[in-house]
């Protein structure tokens, strides 16, 4: 049956708010010296990358396309698709539960079959050990529920993409991407429209707060970076950048006392498109 609109309106605003409180929460909480241990510092430097301000800007840009992705599948996508395969599928003939096992967060069960559902962002989640560890919950889960006698029809669904399963997979589950995944546990064919239609003003209104957290964290990370990692006439030192990120000794960190202001001739140069961060796979 169709999802009321402003039920799911209502629902979308409210996952949205948990995705942007906690994105900004983690741009607060995020350590200059954390990050810099897993990026390369040759990258940047074969970039042109000259100063403080403009390699922090190139770290924190780096950190939320990445952590947006798993941060938006958590928050947004995984609760949206348990909420909805609640709210679709009447209760005089399914029966909607959520988390039933290891590698499952959607169950839905008819009085002839049974379909375990793992929700997943994008198509391009899986590695093959982690694709094989999948079939074997979805093995694991068929031994347990194999006295109820039911067809056993495991899915995996991508919330956005496509997804052309080959006929010589080897999987022992279903793959379904975007529309066709949404369609299945709504039984609407526009349901990955309504989606993004409902999001309405949200995102938008969200952005300023999310823009001052980044501006925040850039502004941190850049007194920091200076005192740290630069030379006294404010560019890099990628000799002591290199000596902390890859030394087989990591130096211990003697900083020293200087102004905490920002030297003016390394301006904090604004970013207007931080929050609109790119998604990747």
């Amino acid at each position: 049956m169709t999802i009321n609109a402003v039920l799911l309106e209502n629902k979308i605003g409210d996952l949205l708010d948990i995705f942007y409180g906690k994105r900004s929460a983690a741009l607060d909480d995020l350590k200059l010296i954390n990050t810099l241990k897993r990026k390369n510092p040759y990258l940047y430097r074969a970039a042109g990358v000259a100063d403080a301000s403009e390699i922090v800007e190139e770290i924190l840009k780096a950190h939320v396309s990445s952590s947006d992705e798993t941060l938006f599948g958590n928050e947004f996508f995984e609760p949206l698709a348990k909420w909805v395969a609640q709210q679709a599928n009447p209760v005089e003939t399914h029966t909607v539960a959520t988390s039933d096992g290891e590698g499952v967060d959607i169950t839905i069960t008819t009085a002839s079959s049974i379909m375990p559902i793992a929700v997943k962002s994008g198509v391009n989640v899986f590695n093959a050990d982690s694709k094989k560890k999948q079939g074997e919950n979805f093995s694991a889960l068929n031994k347990r529920l194999l006295k109820l006698a039911l067809h056993f029809d495991p899915v995996v669904g991508y919330c956005y993409g496509r997804k052309q399963q080959s006929s010589r997979s080897k999987v022992n589950f279903r793959e379904l991407a975007g529309q066709a995944f949404w369609e299945l546990i709504t039984g609407e064919n526009d349901f990955y429209l309504r989606i993004v239609r409902l999001m309405g003003e949200k995102p938008i209104k969200h952005r300023p707060e999310f823009q001052q957290s980044f501006d925040q964290a850039k502004n941190r990370f850049a007194k920091e970076f200076l005192i740290d990692f630069s030379n006294e006439d404010g560019s890099i030192n990628w000799d002591k950048l290199l000596e902390f990120n890859s030394g087989a000794v990591r130096p211990k960190q003697t900083r020293k006392k200087k102004d905490s202001a920002v030297p003016p001739s390394i301006p904090l140069r604004a970013t207007p498109s931080a929050g609109a961060a790119t998604a990747s796979d």
